[in-house]
């Protein structure tokens, strides 16, 4: 069984890709300061760079979840959503209200995607 691990820490790997699928784990932004389009546009980013490091690009992206700390936060955080995804290939996605793990971060987005053939 082969398991591809990449930006390991003692609690986490940042990309699992195994059997053709990578799983990322929750992406925040580094620039907490951000309102919630900024951050997510900065997590957006942070996505551009491990789809590239694994190969793959965001047409591949099966689904995504996403955590807002308040739900009222919705359509700052589509906007930067809709600019980002691929218009042709949108992934499954799930939006939810959720208490965040520091009072700072406003947005937090996990991704499931395919590797390529």
């Amino acid at each position: 069984m082969t398991i591809q691990r990449i930006d390991k820490t003692e609690r986490l790997s940042r990309v699992v890709v195994h059997k053709g699928i990578a799983y990322f784990s929750g992406l925040t932004a580094d620039d907490k300061q951000q309102d919630v389009r900024g951050q997510t546009a900065q997590i957006l980013a942070k996505a551009d760079g491990y789809l590239e490091r694994i190969g793959s690009n965001r047409a591949a992206i099966i689904s995504a979840m996403i955590w807002l700390r308040d739900i009222d936060d919705f359509d700052q955080m589509n906007v930067a959503w809709v600019d980002w995804i691929d218009k042709d290939a949108p992934p499954a996605r799930a939006t939810v209200e959720a208490k965040l793990g520091l009072p700072e971060i406003l947005v937090e987005i996990q991704f499931t995607v395919a590797m390529p053939d």
